[in-house]
């Protein structure tokens, strides 16, 4: 697997909005990036060979995109989580928000289920809400007595996973929102959760700076990764599950072999890494950092998405 980023370590930076960029992630057929920003919008780019173009910006947050997701499997939607209170649905075809959700808090975290039926959305008050991806009407809200951090459902679509800020993986029974399970899986703050697409592991990230790999049939520990010296913040899984991406304020982002744990590539970074994807058929990895501090004029490369894999002769 080494042999493939031999010939393609090359990274590339596309402008993508006027402030830093909280949040990346690809359509499931692979054609679209998105990113969300601190900057009120998100933006969709179109991947033709291997340069991202930018094909559209979209406005109506009045508060910083924190995070955002697509449908599982129409390429045409997405969604983003705001600190405005509300969640928006946006529909690539006519650049359009179809639906805006009102929320009760500011919004931090969202997922969208394996089956497209749902979205849960995690705000700063540790509530999260599930809404109707048909009718965008709130069909849950469950408030938490602890810290929730990333949350997401298994692959199988019958169970929600969430982390804490107590180090637990917090597992729930879907739709009943029952407990069934609480790991302890961190010595401190459990930061995010990612499932591989084949449904083998999942993996969490914490401050303790730790990636740990678990079996999602019998959930328990595989193995950890250890490279990075700083709190997880974000994670992906390769479209076959055999890499696993990892980062943080460390400047570099960890490029791990899921089976043997052994580093596979490090991408270089000047600044920590706000989130980390994968694309679904191909070896590129998006990402995105904070803004250099201090060391160019009028922010010129804040907000920029970066994109790693590419030919070296690109």
């Amino acid at each position: 697997m080494q042999d493939s980023f031999r010939n393609n370590n090359k990274s590339r930076e596309i402008p993508a909005h006027s402030a830093k960029v909280h949040s990346v992630a690809w359509s499931c057929d692979g054609r679209r990036l998105a990113s969300g920003s601190f900057d009120k919008t998100a933006s969709v780019f179109v991947l033709d060979k291997d340069r991202l173009v930018k094909e559209n910006n979209y406005r109506g947050h009045g508060d910083s995109v924190d995070q955002l997701c697509w449908h599982p499997t129409n390429p045409d939607l997405f969604v983003t989580a705001s600190g405005d209170k509300t969640v928006r649905v946006w529909d690539v075809r006519t650049t359009k928000c179809i639906a805006t959700v009102n929320t009760k808090g500011e919004n931090i975290n969202i997922c969208w289920s394996p089956d497209g039926q749902t979205i849960a959305v995690g705000n700063k008050d540790d509530v999260v809400t599930f809404i109707d991806a048909k009718t965008h009407r709130s069909r849950a809200e469950e408030q938490f007595k602890f810290e929730v951090n990333e949350i997401s459902w298994n692959n199988d679509n019958d169970m929600f996973f969430l982390t804490n800020g107590n180090g637990c993986i917090n597992i729930l029974s879907y739709p009943e929102l029952k407990p069934i399970q609480s790991i302890n899986a961190h010595p401190s703050n459990c930061i995010c959760i990612k499932f591989d697409p084949t449904g083998k592991y999942f993996a969490t990230g914490s401050a303790d700076a730790l990636v740990s790999l678990w079996n999602v049939e019998e959930l328990t520990c595989v193995r950890c990764f250890s490279r990075l010296d700083w709190p997880v913040r974000t994670l992906s899984f390769s479209h076959d599950g055999k890499m696993l991406a990892s980062a943080s304020e460390d400047h570099f982002i960890d490029i791990a072999e899921v089976e043997t744990g052994e580093k596979l590539w490090e991408v270089q970074c000047d600044s920590p890494t706000f989130t980390v994807a994968w694309h679904p058929k191909r070896p590129l990895l998006a990402y995105a950092c904070d803004d250099k501090e201090g060391k160019y004029d009028s922010n010129r490369e804040a907000g920029t998405v970066k994109l790693f894999g590419l030919p070296n002769d690109s």
